[in-house]
């Protein structure tokens, strides 16, 4: 019913930039919380950023003051944009959004993108 839909990631070397889309599509009336997350070979999948209708946003420690999360909510998109990219953000990045509620009035809790790699070579 709702779909997430990631795109920006790729090869970069350190240093560099990447900004990464994801795009929520369906019967959606609202969203809560739109957020970045990543998955490193071997590791557990760990909060990057996320940012709430408001505007409210929390950052990662080992992010802040790299990477900015912005939210369009007429489009139910949320970017990140990652500079100073290090070797050590290579990983896959998901997109989600969290507190869906659809037309119907029916609420979800959440729901998550298939991923997209972010590689940063040294």
């Amino acid at each position: 019913q709702v779909q997430l839909v990631e795109s920006g990631g790729g090869l970069v070397q350190t240093g560099e930039s990447l900004r990464l889309s994801c795009a929520a599509s369906g019967s959606i009336f609202s969203i809560n919380t739109m957020g970045w997350y990543r998955q490193a070979p071997g590791k557990q999948r760990e909060l990057v950023a996320a940012i709430t209708s408001g505007g409210t946003t929390n950052y990662a420690d080992f992010v802040k003051g790299r990477f900015t999360i912005s939210r369009d909510n007429a489009k139910n998109t949320v970017y990140l944009q990652m500079n100073s990219l290090k070797p050590e953000d290579t990983a896959v990045y998901y997109c989600n959004a969290g507190g869906v509620t659809v037309y119907s009035g029916r609420y979800y809790p959440g729901y998550w993108g298939q991923g997209t790699q972010v590689t940063v070579s040294s």
